[in-house]
């Protein structure tokens, strides 16, 4: 009887003991697309060659077959449970020359600009 008492004990306890402490699945961080930063944005320039975007921007992961006038960047962060984030640059180029560029991020001097007319 004794014994029959202490072995549902230890099994009661190996239960709760493991169900305590199970481990949890590992969630990884995705990144994907090409890294965009503030400090990438603020060299873009109109005027400035393919050539000197790729070396500041790097070339966009996924090439625009239709238009090769139009580099499209668009970086994604997903942390599962936590946050996704998406940041999309649009890059439009006349005769090989940076133009005008539109999307989530602008030049540092745009917002400055952009809040001193807010105060005026």
């Amino acid at each position: 009887m004794v014994v029959k008492r202490i072995s549902w004990l230890l099994v009661a306890t190996a239960i709760v003991g493991c169900s305590i402490s199970m481990p949890r699945v590992h969630k990884v961080a995705v990144q994907q697309g090409n890294i965009l930063n503030q400090s990438m944005i603020d060299q873009l320039k109109p005027g400035m060659t393919q050539a000197q975007v790729a070396y500041i921007m790097g070339r966009p992961v996924l090439a625009n077959t239709f238009d090769p006038n139009r580099w499209d960047y668009v970086f994604t962060l997903e942390v599962p449970g936590q946050f996704n984030e998406t940041t999309r640059m649009s890059l439009f180029f006349e005769n090989e020359l940076l133009t005008h560029f539109v999307g989530d991020m602008a030049p540092s001097s745009a917002k400055s600009s952009e809040s001193d007319e807010d105060n005026e």
